[in-house]
């Protein structure tokens, strides 16, 4: 009745553009569904009365059925049935099981406005004897996915404008106003020929897809619940405020971790702290330049902030490399250790530390007990052996067995005797 008032309905009744029933495991043939080769009828309990319903399947829903019926997943017991338009559509819901996979490359990926930065090493390429020879294959690979989604924000704004600056003229009110144009149903069916949505998701699609074509370990930033009010705080602009507001930092994110799932690769997140801002080659902190994504080195080199985020993701998975990418600057010759000199630990007790001091005294390498695997060999052959016979080396008794029970005891008696002639610093 409202909208009537204002002219904005046509029809003296409300009309309803979509619906959704939610069917139970009891309400529809859940189980006759879950045995079946091919399931292309079902059988919904509507009004009191059993109603079969014959289905023209996507070629999506076969792709999972088959993974039902390897084993990689399960169909859930709820069943959707939804209207739009005219048209009954039923939506399946799969839960697919984590696919257990080697991975092969460490991937780490920054979200921006236009482009997702990459930095990508093969982890077979590092171990094996190809680095030692072509360090090329040790450097990790720095590349950039266009998504545009900035410039797509702009662009449809812009569309966006205009169609309302057109319809003005039809909703201006005597008082000289106008009517809010957006929630009206004339600019509603023009925008939504303009198929935003549906580009923006092709290309979330498309990024997800590129970052776990292979298994891997991914390594992103911890983005948080609503990572656009974070970055939107302090910008006064509102056309930046716009685009950051439309860029889809949370569905890439999610996408992500659903392929990693689906592929066998797993996402670990690590804190966005001083990512972009810090060199990761000397852990220095950057200054700016003319252009805003070129930064300067005070060492002397210029480096890409967003793929100066991405090595920075990949440090902070290592704990030595991690306190440099907190610190600007971390050198052990520039701190003073002498000021905590003879300072205790207040979270490991004294005795503990005792005993371990004495644990690292006796259990020390010798020739009778060399500090190697205890069923180990030696992957050269040793001087006697003859390496053109191929025959087998020597390997003497070593006494490890006998070393490692008598230490245990004598390790036991002196953690005991150092707990009570220690006592704890207060």
């Amino acid at each position: 009745m409202e909208r009537r008032r204002k002219g904005l309905a046509s029809k003296p009744y409300p009309e309803i553009k979509a619906v959704s029933i939610r069917f139970t495991e009891f309400t529809w043939s859940y189980e006759q569904f879950i045995r079946s080769t091919a399931p292309v009828r079902l059988e919904l309990s509507l009004l009191g009365v059993r109603r079969v319903v014959w289905l023209r399947l996507h070629k999506r829903f076969w792709q999972y059925w088959w993974r039902v019926l390897s084993g990689e997943a399960e169909l859930a017991s709820t069943l959707v049935v939804k209207r739009r338009l005219n048209k009954w559509y039923a939506i399946f819901i799969f839960k697919l099981k984590p696919r257990k996979e080697e991975p092969k490359s460490i991937v780490a990926f920054d979200i921006n406005e236009n482009t997702v930065a990459v930095g990508r090493i093969d982890i077979v390429a590092t171990i094996d004897k190809i680095a030692s020879w072509n360090r090329q294959y040790a450097t990790p690979q720095l590349y950039s996915i266009r998504t545009d989604f900035g410039r797509l924000a702009r662009r449809y704004e812009a569309i966006r404008n205009k169609i309302i600056e057109k319809l003005k003229p039809k909703f201006a009110l005597p008082s000289g106003n106008y009517v809010n144009v957006t929630n009206t149903r004339e600019f509603r069916k023009q925008v939504r020929k303009l198929r935003e949505r549906g580009r923006k998701v092709g290309r979330v699609r498309y990024v997800a897809n590129e970052l776990t074509k292979t298994p891997a370990i991914i390594v992103t930033e911890e983005l948080g619940n609503n990572p656009q009010e974070e970055m939107i705080n302090g910008i006064g602009k509102d056309e930046l405020r716009h685009r950051i507001k439309q860029t889809p930092f949370k569905a890439v994110e999610e996408a992500v971790e659903g392929k990693a799932l689906e592929r066998g690769s797993k996402i670990f997140h690590v804190s966005s702290y001083r990512n972009s801002r810090v060199c990761p080659v000397h852990f220095v902190r950057l200054e700016s330049t003319n252009d805003w994504h070129i930064l300067y080195c005070p060492k002397g080199h210029y480096v890409n902030r967003d793929y100066a985020s991405v090595m920075n993701m990949m440090w902070k998975t290592t704990p030595e490399a991690w306190s440099k990418g907190v610190w600007w600057d971390l050198k052990r010759e520039k701190m003073d250790w002498k000021i905590h000199e003879g300072d205790s630990n207040p979270i490991i007790p004294y005795p503990i530390v005792q005993y371990l001091w004495y644990v690292l005294t006796i259990f020390t390498a010798s020739e009778e007990s060399p500090a190697m695997l205890a069923r180990g060999k030696p992957m050269n052959p040793t001087g006697e052996a003859d390496e053109g016979r191929a025959r087998k080396p020597p390997t003497p008794f070593q006494g490890r067995e006998e070393v490692r029970l008598m230490s245990e005891p004598l390790a036991m008696n002196i953690f005991l005797i150092s707990l009570n002639s220690f006592r704890t610093p207060t």
